[in-house]
């Protein structure tokens, strides 16, 4: 097992299948250009043979899927396919929704039982202007089917001044209505944000302008939650519950437990650090030599980790996974 000085260590893994989105998030890319696959993207069999070594390697107990967005990658069906034979604890899915409808199927399936859902806004005007395509109706009804089928929800929401701010306290009612978990997460210094400080300040809702704002509406109190979550839970009695992750007001870095693998190859220990080691090449080599090297380099990956706060990074999150 691979532990540092503060006695932290991988325990969840995200792969990102593919960098390519359907949806062009104001908050992920500048310009308004949908991100589209790299050429040099793995094929499914190596990415799923990548994850069963950094299982062995690393200890690995959980995955999750990323992107980009998963749902639009043609590697979807075999990655499913092959993870599933491995053994995980927990096997869950972050999507901007779109295509869950036509997708849940195959997902149910493959035993996905856990999804994450990405959804700033429930004003249809809103919706587009924050994530330059889509159509939230379509959004919605994929996560009624989903709900239908068993799946446990979780919304994820990016509440920002100028955009979204007054959709908070109405996503989280109908959150609550309808047994989803929101997630509220604080503006990133990712990518652009990273470059442009003024636009993050202007932008920036911080944990407790959030719960301020949340009060207004809702009494709550602060819930448990697992030592190397990066969400502070809240519950409302008799309601639900919702989270925080505060990555700027509340930082959680001193029990990160993330690991990320890009379509790529590439790993990344740390959000907040432009530091990858490419492990491609190592997913092409039988066990006992892939493994020694790939422990080596998981060393330096989890000695690239913020020793107390994130601090941001220009890299785009959407290509190493959200």
């Amino acid at each position: 097992m691979i532990v540092d000085r503060q006695g932290r260590r991988f325990r969840n893994l995200r792969v990102s299948l593919t960098a390519a989105c359907n949806y062009a998030c104001t908050y992920c890319v500048p310009d308004g250009k949908r991100l589209v696959a790299a050429q040099d993207e793995l094929s499914a069999d190596a990415l799923v043979r990548g994850v069963a070594y950094l299982v062995e390697a690393a200890g690995i107990e959980r995955l999750r899927i990323t992107g980009g967005e998963p749902l639009v990658s043609p590697r979807l069906e075999g990655f499913l396919a092959g993870v599933a034979k491995l053994g995980l604890d927990d096997i869950s899915l972050t999507t901007n929704g779109q295509l869950l409808a036509r997708k849940l199927a195959l997902l149910q399936e493959a035993g996905i039982r856990r999804l994450n859902v990405s959804l700033d806004s429930l004003d249809p005007e809103a919706f587009r202007r924050i994530a330059r395509g889509g159509d939230l109706a379509g959004v919605l009804d994929g996560m009624e089917q989903a709900r239908a089928a068993g799946m446990a929800i979780k919304v994820n929401m990016v509440p920002m001044r100028g955009h979204n701010l007054d959709q908070v306290v109405p996503l989280l009612d109908y959150c609550l209505e309808r047994g989803f978990e929101l997630r509220f997460i604080e503006l990133m210094r990712m990518g652009h944000l990273a470059r442009d400080n003024n636009a993050f300040l202007q932008q920036f809702v911080s944990l407790d302008q959030l719960l301020a704002l949340i009060g207004q509406r809702h009494a709550f109190e602060q819930a448990q939650r697992p030592v190397d979550a990066t969400a502070l839970r809240y519950r409302i009695p008799g309601k639900g519950h919702f989270g925080v992750i505060a990555n700027e007001s509340v930082p959680f870095c001193r029990a990160c437990s993330r690991l990320r693998l890009s379509s790529t190859g590439w790993l990344h220990g740390c959000l907040s650090s432009s530091n990858r080691h490419f492990v491609a090449d190592l997913f092409d080599k039988p066990r006992h030599q892939a493994l020694p090297a790939l422990q080596r380099l998981l060393v330096r990956a989890l000695a690239d980790k913020q020793d107390v706060a994130f601090s941001g990074d220009v890299m785009v999150m959407k290509v190493i996974g959200g």
